[in-house]
Formats: C-alpha cells, sequence, structure tokens
C-alpha cells in the first residue's frame, strides 16, 4: 500500500532476493515497506503501552492517552493547555473538558493559571500521578534507551532527522488533504 504493489504492501522475491526480479528500486520498496510496517508495529505497541497504563490505573483508554500527553508534555517544558490538549487527542473542547474534570475528579491533574493573562489554563500532573507513571513507563524508557545506545550518535541524529521529516509530512497530510477527514472516496 505505501509504494503501490497491493493492499498488503509486498511483492514477490526472486532467487536473487529482489521483488519481482528488476533489482535496486524493488530491493528499496521493499525496504521501505518494511520501515512503514515498523513505525506501524511500534505505533501499535506504543497505543497497546497506553492501554495497559489506562487499565492498571483503572482509566478509560481516552483518559490515559490525555494524561500520558499532559506529562509528556511537562516532561518536554511545554504544558498543554485544554485547547492543544483536546488538538493532541482529537476530541471536541467539550469532550475535552468532561475528560479533564474526570482526570481532575480522580486526583491526576490540576488545572492552573500560569500567565499573566489569567484567563490562560495550564494542565498539570498531579503530585501523586508522576511516580506512578514512572513506575509503570520505566522499564519502557530503559529499555528504550537501551536498544538506541547500540547505536552511534550519528547514526541516532540521522534516525532523528528521519523521524522529524516523517513528523512534519504527517503534519502537513493532516493539515492539508486530511484536514476534513480525508480525502474524496473514489466513485464506485
Amino acid at each position: 500500500m505505501t509504494n503501490g504493489r497491493g493492499a498488503d504492501g509486498h511483492g514477490t522475491a526472486d532467487e536473487d532476493g529482489t521483488a519481482d526480479g528488476h533489482g535496486t528500486a524493488d530491493r528499496d520498496a521493499v525496504r521501505v515497506d518494511r520501515v512503514m510496517d515498523g513505525l506501524r508495529a511500534f505505533g501499535a505497541n506504543y497505543t497497546e503501552f497506553t492501554r495497559r497504563f489506562a487499565a492498571w490505573l483503572g482509566l478509560h483508554s481516552t483518559d490515559a492517552a490525555a494524561l500520558v500527553e499532559i506529562l509528556y508534555a511537562e516532561d518536554q517544558g511545554a504544558p498543554l493547555s485544554p485547547a492543544r490538549l483536546s488538538e493532541r487527542v482529537s476530541l471536541s473542547s467539550g469532550a475535552t473538558a468532561i475528560l479533564l474534570k474526570r482526570l481532575e475528579q480522580a486526583g491526576h491533574i490540576v488545572r492552573t493559571r500560569e500567565s499573566t493573562d489569567r484567563r490562560v489554563v495550564t494542565l498539570r500532573s498531579s503530585p501523586d500521578i508522576r511516580p506512578r507513571a514512572m513506575a509503570f513507563f520505566g522499564p519502557y524508557s530503559e529499555r528504550m534507551a537501551e536498544a538506541m545506545a547500540a547505536y552511534p550518535p550519528e547514526e541516532i541524529e540521522r534516525f532523528e532527522q528521519f523521524l522529524g521529516t516523517l513528523r512534519s509530512t504527517m503534519d502537513a497530510l493532516l493539515a492539508n488533504e486530511y484536514e476534513n477527514g480525508g480525502p474524496t472516496p473514489p466513485a464506485s
């Protein structure tokens, strides 16, 4: 699907290891397919981690996904507003307000007014939830750091650039071609 090979994204490999016997171009296409498959699998696994975090905390998966976004934003030094969280978890402002009320009542988040503009609300994790999140995601972080330590810094830097390019490409697609849900389906 990623390179026009078919719905499953795969071709057939001949004896020389090339797909359909056409050489370098097909080998490159197969490599791109494998990278895309790996990215999809990683995304699915991360989603499963979030689902298990939700179950571990006794939360709905959407609430846990929002909590993870709030924690991550804090870790990056850029705490979220309710409007930005709404964008990150793809909920309406009303649904986000209800979600935030649940998280606040459960003691997982606090809303603060840190800006000079007192109308601006900042979302913060509660002091009780951060140690729990660190306990849950600690093994994940450690294993990912171990896996990446096997690669030289130059390779990690190239991978970081690659992922940055993929992210900006996806951001542009979502903002443009998929802004209203996706392209117009072909006529049947």
